[in-house]
């Protein structure tokens, strides 16, 4: 099991593109395992994209976890080919950004496509929390955060939150 260290607020390599991935190998496929061992330690995540843990590849992992069982979803090159107009707002968090949750208005159904850990191109469609979490997540390879679609009083509050956050957790750490 690697647990990879997940990269949080401010730091600037979230704001990175990452590059598309073009060799289906034994490597990636280990990049892969690695991403679902961090998603599972965070016990909190739902999706996870390899820039966050500072894999610069456009590589994301999604388990929504539907009525508790495990339904591990790998997209590699994910591309969002269409999004409705039809809008929703929901409150989103992020691994790179603990304990902050705010109001975002993303696509209702989005029509997207990508390819599976083998090379295989897969196209589908998502609706409802899939379609927010391939949302969030492709915006993570683009180097865009949730908290960019907010005013810029919420940005801070989200920064200084983190902040917080990661003193407290150092010194806890330190007490240990």
């Amino acid at each position: 099991m690697s647990v990879l260290k997940i990269i949080t607020i401010p730091d600037s390599r979230l704001k990175n593109k990452s590059l598309d991935v073009d060799k289906y190998d034994k490597e990636l496929k280990q990049k892969i395992k690695d991403l679902y061992d961090t998603l599972y330690f965070s016990e909190n995540g739902i999706g996870l994209a390899a820039p966050q843990v500072g894999i610069f590849e456009r590589i994301v992992v999604i388990d929504l976890k539907e009525d508790s069982k495990s339904k591990p979803l790998t997209l590699i090159n994910p591309k969002i080919i269409n999004k409705s107009n039809e809008k929703f707002i929901n409150q989103e968090g992020c691994l790179s950004i603990p304990g902050y949750y705010a109001d975002v208005e993303r696509s209702m159904e989005i029509e997207y496509e990508w390819f599976d850990e083998d090379g295989y191109k897969q196209t589908g469609i998502a609706q409802g929390l899939l379609s927010i979490c391939i949302q969030h997540e492709v915006d993570h390879l683009n180097g865009v955060l949730f908290i960019d679609y907010l005013s810029g009083l919420k940005k801070k509050m989200a920064l200084d939150k983190v902040l917080k956050f990661n003193k407290k957790n150092k010194t806890s750490k330190n007490d240990d």
